[in-house]
C-alpha cells in the first residue's frame, strides 16, 4: 500500500512549513510529513524551504544571518492568510516533540545544496536520535555527497537521493551514492522506470503529485509512498481504491 506524504504539510490549505500545516496533515489522514531543514546563525536546524525569508516570512534576508530566538520571532503565516499571523518559523526540535508520539513516519529534507551548512547532518542525526524517530525517519537532499556524509555518520537512517531529471538507470545511481529510496520528479517515472526500480527492490517516493490521474498512476504501481500538497485528496482517492486501507502506518 502507497504512504501519503504532506508536502510541506498541508500547503494548500496553510502556509507551508508551520505547525498548522503539519497539525492539518495529521488530521487529513496523511502517513507522513515532508519537511525542509537549515541552520539557522546560531546553529539551529529550522524548518523552512526558500534559503531567504522572503517570500513565507515578514522579513527579508538570508536565514543564515537570524538566530533561532529572531526567526521564532517572525511571522511566517500572513503571506497565507491574516488568519495564520501567528505561525513562526518552528525549529526541527519543536516539530520532532509534537510528532514522536503520533503513528506518523517523516522525510527531512535538507535545504544544503546551495548554502553548505557545517554541521547539519550532525544535528539532525542527533536529534532524531533523541526522539527516537531514526526508524521512522528517510532523509533525502539534492546535496547527494550530504546523503554519502550521513550513510558514513549513521548506516541504519534511511536516505533518498532527490533529483529532477531523467537519470539513466536511477536505480544503479541510488546505490551509487549509498541510498536505499528515490524521490524523483514525478514526470520522470514513466513505467520502464518504474519497472526497473521495483525489479531491484528500491522504494520509490515522487514529488509533488497533486493531481488524481498522477496519484491513481502511482496507487496503481504499488509506490512506496507519493509526496503530496493535497493529502486529504490523495487519502480520499486511495480509500476509494482500495476501500480496506488504513490511514496511519502503524495500523499498516
Amino acid at each position: 500500500m502507497t504512504y501519503i506524504f504532506a508536502h510541506r504539510g498541508s500547503s494548500k490549505d496553510c502556509p507551508e512549513n508551520t505547525m498548522a500545516a503539519f497539525k492539518k496533515a495529521f488530521k487529513d489522514g496523511a502517513d507522513g510529513i515532508e519537511l525542509d531543514v537549515q541552520l539557522s546563525k546560531d546553529g539551529v536546524p529550522v524548518i523552512i524551504h526558500d534559503e531567504k525569508l522572503d517570500r513565507t516570512t515578514n522579513r527579508k534576508g538570508y536565514v543564515v544571518d537570524y538566530t533561532y530566538d529572531e526567526l521564532a520571532e517572525l511571522d511566517a503565516g500572513s503571506w497565507f492568510s491574516k488568519s495564520f499571523s501567528k505561525e513562526s518559523v518552528p525549529s526541527l526540535q519543536l516539530f520532532l516533540e509534537w510528532i514522536a508520539p503520533l503513528p506518523m513516519l517523516l522525510n527531512i529534507e535538507l535545504k544544503n545544496n546551495i548554502i553548505e551548512y557545517n554541521g547539519l547532518e550532525e544535528k539532525v542525526l542527533q536529534l532524531l536520535h533523541h526522539y527516537g524517530m531514526m526508524d521512522r525517519t528517510v532523509i533525502s537532499s539534492f546535496n547527494h555527497y550530504s546523503l554519502v556524509k550521513i550513510r558514513k555518520m549513521n548506516g541504519y537512517v534511511q536516505t533518498a537521493p532527490l533529483y529532477s531529471s531523467g537519470l539513466f538507470e536511477p536505480w544503479e545511481y541510488v546505490k551509487a551514492v549509498c541510498s536505499q529510496s528515490a524521490h524523483p520528479n514525478y514526470k520522470s517515472l514513466h513505467p520502464y522506470i518504474m519497472k526497473g526500480f521495483k525489479t531491484n527492490n528500491i522504494p520509490v517516493r515522487p514529488y509533488t503529485v497533486n493531481s488524481q490521474k498522477w496519484m491513481k498512476y502511482f496507487f496503481e504501481w504499488d509506490t512506496e509512498a507519493i509526496i503530496t500538497d493535497y493529502p486529504i485528496l490523495a487519502r480520499e482517492l486511495l480509500n476509494s481504491l482500495q476501500p480496506h486501507s488504513k490511514s496511519r502506518f502503524l495500523q499498516k
